[in-house]
């Protein structure tokens, strides 16, 4: 059946149910603002665990509502925002609004009203919120048809908004121009990697003397991005047609104290839960990677998404300080490794892993590094080079430069009683390994791994949480726990994280080569390898 003959099937059963009933913003008397609260806290909720009830607006909604659509004709507001932290009804929101211009009392003949998101996936969370509440009130149902094709849209056929159409419009669509709207909302558009879609929406308001443009989102990571030049640019005062509303902790306030944390989240006790937040406050003050991402969402600072912190925390890579159990390594587990190979004249770090019966994921370093050279570049990186050296904690290989024979030796004559099984390891300089292996008559299951966002991300989300868990054991090895504190974590917009040095000086690769032994042993479920990626 299409989608048309399904709109009219849904429209004749509605008309069957339908009850002549006085519609709250109906009544006489009530301001244009009031109308637009009455339509809002009609219209019924219809997942989650308040399913069933009407919508009640948040004190902070209901005052934005007021001062968005209370103003005077003269006066009237053309660009709004409403900026504030992840989870506190915009969804619901931005669906009651649209459908307020689209058929209720916000409504006009022929009008347009379209949401916008950053991808079609987010742009049908609205429109299918929408079309859930149409399909709970038989006197939106009997006046409304859905369509799907060429785009997602609901079309009007009798009442205010008769000729009316609504759409959702997706940022990769690049679906955005040839619309006169009458309202448009945007869907966190601090997610938006560029601004065409919403220069698309804000040119063609000229068409209509009285359209409404709407972006109700978190603040996005930086100044230079258009939705802080549109809050910055409100916030001044200087526009009269533009209202912003920006709910924020305080940049010097503490991220992680609850009292701050509420006071940012008014949706607590109604359909957010507290303590899922706080569970994630404690997460990210005991892992620094997870502190940008949670100050952004949960607390609505503009943090910069590519921030560079820690790891982890030295308390949380110190429940792993206990001693690793040698013996698993010879025992016939499966044992899996990173190797991370340097320049010639720097740290190369090969880290094993095996896993105990308590899911406990022992870790085995060698870190190798030139002897020629150990005293200068103890003074570059200001790192105990010699010491560990001499308490074999770094093996010193002899010459001014790492001699990949020599590596390849070592490997052999290490793990050759294991049940090695795969090791993930970085493809820069992999031919003069590969060369070494096969004097040494040797192979290993090698397998090239990127070090990118793609492939590193799930490595580094399961280290974490192995760690966090104290299910991470590495017996403190020194030059291990140097190199984890000099590694830092970058992200992408899309909050995909890879391994980067924090400081110019200092190495990183037993942390690195610690990162791909446990996505080794996460993706041990996998074929094992690409032929080409084999070395033997």
């Amino acid at each position: 059946m299409g989608m048309r003959g399904r709109g009219a099937n849904i429209r004749r059963e509605a008309a069957a149910k339908l009850v002549v009933r006085k519609l709250p913003w109906k009544r006489k008397g009530l301001t244009r603002a009031q109308r637009v609260v009455a339509f809002l806290q009609f219209l019924p909720i219809t997942k989650g665990k308040l399913i069933g009830s009407k919508l009640k607006l948040l004190p902070g909604q209901r005052a934005f509502i007021e001062d968005v659509y209370g103003r005077t004709e003269a006066n009237r507001v053309r660009l709004a925002v409403l900026s504030e932290p992840r989870g506190n009804g915009k969804t619901g929101l931005i669906a009651g609004l649209a459908l307020c211009h689209l058929l209720g009392p916000e409504a006009e003949f022929r009008g347009e009203c379209y949401s916008a998101a950053i991808d079609r996936q987010q742009a049908g969370l609205i429109a299918n919120e929408m079309e859930a509440i149409i399909l709970k009130v038989p006197e939106f149902a009997a006046v409304t048809n859905f369509k799907r094709w060429p785009y997602r849209t609901i079309e009007v056929s009798d009442g205010p908004g008769q000729g009316s159409k609504y759409e959702a419009l997706s940022a990769d669509a690049r679906r955005g121009h040839g619309l006169a709207p009458s309202f448009w909302a945007y869907d966190e558009l601090a997610q938006a990697k560029d601004r065409n879609l919403l220069d698309a929406l804000q040119t063609a308001m000229g068409k209509r003397k009285r359209s409404l443009g709407m972006v109700i989102s978190t603040q996005a990571a930086n100044d230079d991005h258009p939705l802080s030049q549109i809050i910055d640019d409100g916030l001044n005062g200087i526009d009269p047609s533009s209202v912003v509303h920006l709910r924020t902790a305080a940049k010097e306030a503490d991220p992680f104290d609850e009292a701050v944390i509420r006071s940012v989240n008014p949706a607590f006790g109604h359909f957010l839960d507290a303590e899922d937040v706080f569970s994630e406050a404690r997460r990210a003050k005991r892992m620094p990677s997870f502190e940008p991402a949670f100050r952004n969402l949960r607390l609505n600072q503009r943090i910069e998404a590519f921030d560079r912190v820690s790891l982890l925390r030295p308390e949380v890579w110190a429940l792993g300080n206990g001693p690793i159990d040698e013996d698993l390594f010879t025992s016939g587990r499966p044992v899996f490794g990173g190797l991370d190979l340097s320049a010639r004249v720097d740290l190369t770090a090969l880290v094993l892993a095996v896993e105990d019966d308590a899911g406990v994921l022992h870790l085995k370093p060698w870190c190798f590094t030139p002897r020629d050279s150990l005293r200068d570049r103890a003074e570059r990186d200001r790192a105990p080079y010699d010491t560990w050296a001499s308490q074999g904690f770094l093996e010193a290989v002899p010459g001014v430069a790492i001699d990949y024979d020599w590596i390849a030796y070592r490997l052999a004559e290490e793990t050759a009683d294991m049940n090695l099984v795969r090791v993930n390891f970085d493809r820069w300089r992999v031919e003069i390994l590969r060369q070494a292996l096969m004097r040494a008559d040797y192979s290993l299951p090698l397998v090239g791994f990127g070090q990118g966002y793609q492939s590193m991300t799930p490595a580094i989300e399961a280290f974490e949480e192995l760690a966090l868990e104290g299910r991470l054991r590495h017996g403190g090895h020194p030059v291990l726990r140097w190199c984890i504190s000099n590694t830092a974590i970058e992200r992408d917009a899309a909050g995909n994280r890879k391994p980067t040095k924090a400081k110019s000086y200092g190495r990183i690769d037993a942390a690195v080569a610690a990162l791909m032994a446990v996505g080794a042993a996460k993706a041990s479920g996998e074929a094992v390898v690409d032929a080409e990626l084999m070395i033997a």
